[in-house]
């Protein structure tokens, strides 16, 4: 059976369509409307084309950052749908039901059925981008909870020790919350913390490229590996995955998965091991792929009892 994902950020949205083996058959790319009138109608018809091109009912799935409420409303920063029923609505406008699915639990999906997870029972996904978020998938499927939060890392605690240690202000978070751990190593975050820290503007990139060179830098990044170690120990210690798959904007620092094991490593209790960090291998096409996946798993499940 063919089956669809649609990747849905804040600047544009992609469909693309798979065959039963996975191959990709088509696709679609589309700007992300400012609008949520527009955003449902451009999302409606994205299904329908899809649909269309694969000559009949498929399983439809969209990956898009947030959460959705119990009530089906959704919860996301970088879409014009806040509080608003988004996934019933694009089912309604399209007359075809969707999937709808967290995009960094789409990446853990993917990861694990096609990337880095390949062969491994638990596959988390971790993604240091503009946000901090993360998916865990188990056996190849993922298991939703009765509340809906579980992958939210970026928005646990940030380590005390850590920020006690170098006496950073506590920021308050887009979720609402003050001291959530995203506020300082999501891509804004480390930029906020290089200013606290040095008063100087750095940039990731630049603060990545000049960490060997400059005191300054370096001990950004040092501080910044602090606390990731410790989210990463405080996943390790509950999840205890077979690997932890890196995706986002800052997992293109080169050597970043080699300074996120040490940082794990030294983090972690004594006479005890840590899980490999490994790259995405999916690149563009995971997100698609992954809600995808979640779709067809869903077909195959029936509805739920909720």
């Amino acid at each position: 059976m063919a089956a669809a994902g649609i990747d849905l950020g804040g600047t544009k949205s992609e469909v693309q369509l798979f065959d039963a083996d996975w191959r990709l058959l088509d696709k679609r790319r589309d700007a992300t409307p400012d609008t949520y009138d527009a955003l449902v109608a451009m999302l409606a018809d994205q299904v329908r084309w899809v649909v269309d091109r694969a000559g009949g009912s498929i399983p439809v799935g969209v990956g898009a950052a947030g959460l959705v409420d119990p009530d089906g409303n959704a919860f996301t920063a970088n879409l014009p749908a806040k509080g608003r029923p988004l996934p019933a609505d694009i089912a309604a406008a399209a007359d075809h039901p969707i999937t709808y699915v967290n995009d960094c639990r789409a990446l853990a999906l993917s990861e694990a059925a096609f990337g880095a997870g390949r062969g491994h029972s638990t596959v988390m996904s971790l993604i240091l981008g503009t946000g901090v978020g993360g998916g865990i998938a188990f056996d190849g499927q993922l298991r939703p909870g009765p509340v809906g939060t579980g992958g939210e890392f970026g928005h646990t605690p940030a380590s005390a020790a850590v920020v006690s240690a170098h006496a950073l202000p506590i920021h308050t978070c887009g979720c609402g919350r003050m001291g959530c751990v995203e506020t300082y190593i999501a891509g804004p975050g480390l930029t906020r913390m290089a200013r606290d820290l040095t008063g100087r503007d750095w940039t990731p990139e630049t603060l990545a490229a000049a960490r060997a060179s400059d005191a300054g830098a370096a001990r950004v990044w040092d501080v910044w590996l602090a606390m990731t170690g410790d989210l990463l120990l405080s996943l390790v210690q509950t999840v205890d995955p077979d690997v932890i798959v890196l995706g986002g904007g800052l997992s293109r620092v080169p050597n970043v998965t080699d300074d996120l094991d040490r940082a794990l490593r030294q983090s972690q209790i004594a006479g005890f091991g840590a899980p490999p960090i490994v790259l995405a291998e999916g690149g563009d096409a995971s997100g698609a792929r992954g809600a995808a996946l979640a779709a067809m798993n869903a077909s195959r499940e029936g509805p739920r009892d909720d």
